[in-house]
């Protein structure tokens, strides 16, 4: 046992025995003393430094949120977009000549949109291991250069099952991507800061719609006018697939591990970065596996109402992302016009996920706030469905409005960051979403039937029952925390109840920890 374990096992017994007032003992709960032998990495911040009182002073906190933000963000948000602008490329090509390219018929092209996240699915739970197990940061930015260099290869292939094999590593890597943003922002912000910043580094999946569209637009009509010496389709991946791997490096050299290896920030700051997150209650890491921790997370009726959601609204995701360009030129647009009139959707994405971070996190209520978005998305999809087909303009601005739908989305990411503790059961319920969120994804474009070309109306019907789904689900969600945090407040209003020295360090799950209030 090491120092650190031997500190924290002396300070339990001692607090289980020491007396307090009215004959009653303070005690520690049973599964927090079970369970505080191995802490966090937090801990080593302030290793050497026992006795001493850190004042983090309003001014300071906002100096150091400051400085996080001009050297986490900018990374974040342009390969978040990034990420998107990969997805969707496929979509692009679409319209562009890759079905003929390469000969897609029948199904082909649904399979091709899903291959990506069979690669994403085999290897999500391994990858969320491995971000906990190697250093985070190094890790997340060798998955973006290869990614990178595999996207660029989505223009080699000749044939339907060339392309197949490019998609599947696609996925593998890629997967790395949102559960490794994921845990950059619980390490780094408090619960209030999470939710807007997680908004806005996922927003940038509408600046890449809209940088996407105008650039796959750009070279198509470039290649129309002049002539191109390879197929228009294969220059948006060679250019997307370089643009990432040169973003990627810049990820792997600047951004840091976590506060301890940070070069940017003083030895002092470091210490600071790390004590303004304490009142997350969840610390900054944990490489140990922890199987009870994995058990909770399994057994833990809020990990499944993640998963639920996460299955659920992918289906529409995943046929809408891949489709989106088909769907536009359904409305009786030329595919050149659809590269061009699909842009102003990632501004209503950009729009909806700002406004409902920045006010989901001032009023303390990000589920009910993101739940608009999705009712804006209902609103789009039946516009959709009801309006005729000569309607061009009222179906097109329905559209827009289920360009809205991530909302709720990255409020659940966001709280999987803020609400799910214990570093093992952090990772697995992330990989629980994300797996989820494969499988919808799968499914989506199955559901955009040849056959129901050009209105699509089934799979259009199946993307509004989805989204009704989602509503109930997030409801459940919304009561069952406070629920929870009920449970957690009598408990820590018993006479005899007492907290550890550094609680909030060790390693403790969002369900043994009575100090952890769940945000809504």
């Amino acid at each position: 046992m090491g120092d650190l374990e031997k500190d924290v096992s002396l300070h339990t017994s001692d607090m289980e025995k020491e007396p307090v007032t009215q004959g009653r003992r303070r005690s520690v709960p049973e599964k927090v003393a079970k369970h505080a032998n191995d802490a966090d990495e937090a801990m080593k911040a302030f290793a050497g430094y026992e006795g001493e009182v850190l004042e983090l002073t309003e001014e300071t906190n906002k100096r150091l949120l400051r400085k996080i933000d001009m050297r986490l963000m900018p990374l974040l948000c342009v390969i978040y977009g990034l990420n998107y602008l990969d997805k969707t490329t496929l979509s692009y090509a679409s319209v562009m000549g890759i079905k003929k390219d390469i000969n897609l018929t029948g199904d082909d092209y649904q399979w091709l949109s899903s291959m990506f996240y069979f690669g994403y699915l085999a290897w999500e739970y391994p990858t969320n291991r491995l971000l906990q197990r190697l250093p985070l940061a190094k890790y997340s930015g060798f998955c973006m250069v290869m990614w990178g260099l595999v996207l660029a290869c989505m223009a080699a292939p000749k044939n339907y099952s060339g392309a197949l094999a490019v998609r599947f590593f696609l996925g593998v890597f890629e997967a790395a991507v949102t559960p490794g943003f994921a845990l950059l922002t619980s390490q780094w912000y408090t619960k209030k800061e999470q939710g807007t910043r997680i908004g806005i580094w996922f927003g940038f999946n509408g600046w890449a719609q809209i940088f996407g569209g105008l650039l796959a637009y750009g070279i198509a009509k470039g290649a129309r006018l002049h002539g191109s010496t390879i197929a228009p389709w294969k220059i948006v991946f060679v250019v997307t697939g370089l643009l990432t791997v040169v973003i990627g490096t810049l990820f792997l050299i600047f951004i840091p591990d976590n506060q301890l290896n940070a070069r940017w920030l003083t030895p002092m700051d470091r210490r600071l970065a790390v004590e303004r997150v304490r009142v997350n209650q969840q610390g900054i890491g944990n490489k140990h596996f922890k199987l009870y921790q994995l058990k909770e997370a399994l057994l833990d009726p809020l990990s499944w109402a993640f998963s639920f959601y996460a299955l659920t609204a992918d289906i529409p995701n995943g046929g809408i992302s891949n489709f989106f360009s088909q769907l536009i030129v359904s409305f009786g647009y030329t595919p050149e016009q659809s590269l061009l009139y699909g842009t102003p959707g990632g501004a209503v994405e950009v729009v909806t996920l700002l406004f409902c971070g920045y006010f989901g996190d001032r009023y303390s209520n990000r589920l009910l706030i993101s739940s608009s978005g999705l009712i804006l998305s209902i609103l789009g999809m039946v516009l959709i469905v009801a309006l005729p087909l000569s309607n061009d303009g009222g179906r097109l601005a329905g559209y827009y409005l289920t360009q809205a739908s991530p909302t709720i989305f990255v409020a659940l990411l966001s709280l999987i960051a803020t609400n799910v503790a214990g570093y093992t059961k952090k990772t697995t319920v992330a990989a629980m979403y994300l797996i989820s969120y494969c499988v919808g994804n799968i499914i989506g474009p199955q559901t955009f039937r040849p056959k129901d070309a050009p209105r699509y109306v089934p799979a259009e019907i199946t993307i509004i029952c989805c989204w009704c789904a989602c509503l109930v689900d997030v409801m459940f969600i919304y009561w069952y925390c406070k629920h929870q945090n009920k449970k957690k407040a009598a408990i820590r209003a018993q006479p005899g109840y007492t907290k550890l020295e550094n609680q909030e360090w060790l390693d403790l799950t969002d369900r043994e920890n009575p100090e952890f209030v769940y945000s809504l």
